[in-house]
């Protein structure tokens, strides 16, 4: 069901199933890696209502959630080097993978672990929000809570309102897969910019 693809390596398709809803690739060599694609391969979707979240394990610094896959959504990109932190809790997979986190690696060859867990978009958007938690609004440079929020909620609005025609009402429906790809475009703004766009009010 699932694909990876590290730059510079041959395609990844030795998925090892856990059980019904959990999946894993090894990644050898982890510690080299800068980039990777993971993908539905096309042969095998998700039940409606559902897409998957993508987790990585670093031995010695726990489980990462870096995002998130559905029918809609159907690959991503993520760079490793200089962005993996180890605070992030990844509920399931925890458990899911406890058995095939048990390595010993020195540093120069670490295998990680890609981890897949199948779950209902609802949960999959709280926790694409929760890894948005960075800190406190003061951190962020926007030192009033209630200001921040504002100008979250404006960003998310104009972000959907650009899939309407700008008609947004109490009678549009907005799919999840929607909000989910405006939380990992928003979450990847904070990474690399800051929250300098909220600030100037670019969408």
């Amino acid at each position: 069901m699932f694909g990876c693809c590290v730059a510079g390596r041959l395609l990844q398709t030795n998925l090892q199933q856990v059980d019904e809803t959990h999946a894993l690739f090894e990644l050898q060599n982890a510690s080299a890696i800068n980039h990777m694609c993971v993908f539905l391969l096309g042969t095998v979707f998700f039940p409606d209502g559902y897409g998957c979240t993508v987790h990585l394990y670093w031995p010695g610094r726990g489980f990462q959630l870096l995002g998130s896959l559905s029918n809609d959504k159907p690959s991503a990109i993520f760079r490793l080097r200089g962005t993996f932190t180890s605070h992030q809790p990844a509920s399931t997979m925890h458990s899911a993978l406890s058995s095939a986190s048990a390595m010993q690696q020195d540093a120069a060859n670490v295998t990680a672990i890609l981890g897949f867990s199948v779950e209902p978009l609802a949960d999959i958007v709280s926790q694409l929000a929760n890894l948005s938690a960075v800190g406190k609004p003061e951190s962020l440079g926007i030192r009033d809570p209630l200001v921040l929020a504002e100008r979250v909620v404006k960003n998310l609005f104009n972000y959907v309102a650009g899939f309407t025609g700008g008609a947004v009402s109490g009678d549009v429906a907005v799919p999840m897969t929607l909000i989910m790809k405006w939380y990992e475009s928003f979450a990847a703004k904070v990474r690399n910019t800051g929250v300098g766009f909220l600030e100037r009010g670019d969408d």
